[in-house]
């Protein structure tokens, strides 16, 4: 029988959060995740089961640590949601928060501009929405319950 790698992803991430959440034994939870592995696994179904077992006791690394380029375009992108102000207003902040930002990233560094440009997508996807509208509000009432 083939290794269950949906319930076996599903076991392992169960497994890794009760670690790190829970302070769970390393050593009780990768012996639950060899117990899955079936005895007639593929080798490379018994490789990747034992690997993912043994990834368990491998520390978390350190959270990145973002630049203050990276915080100085998070911020822009922040304020520039537009609450007030016409269509075109808005339209406007927009591109100009995008502007800012691309700008930002194109002073960062190789390893984080692209997670700086990337602030920019969200800003286009709501400035093309402003644009052509997917459904268009006029007459729209919100239901009231």
């Amino acid at each position: 029988m083939p290794l269950d790698l949906h319930a076996f992803n599903n076991a392992f991430l169960r497994a890794r959060d009760r670690i790190r959440e829970q302070g769970a034994d390393i050593a009780a939870e990768q012996q639950k995740l060899r117990a899955l592995i079936p005895e007639d696994a593929s080798a490379d179904d018994l490789a990747f089961a034992l690997g993912m077992a043994e990834d368990l006791a491998k520390p978390e690394p350190p959270p990145r640590q973002w630049s203050a380029l990276y915080h100085e375009a998070g911020q822009i992108h922040a304020d520039s949601y537009p609450a007030d102000g016409t269509t075109e207003e808005k339209i406007a902040a927009l591109e100009e928060a995008r502007r800012k930002i691309w700008a930002i990233a194109d002073r960062a560094a190789p390893d984080e501009a692209p997670h700086i440009r990337a602030m920019t997508r969200a800003l286009e996807h709501i400035e093309n929405e402003l644009r052509d509208p997917t459904f268009p509000l006029d007459g729209y009432t919100p239901p009231t319950d």
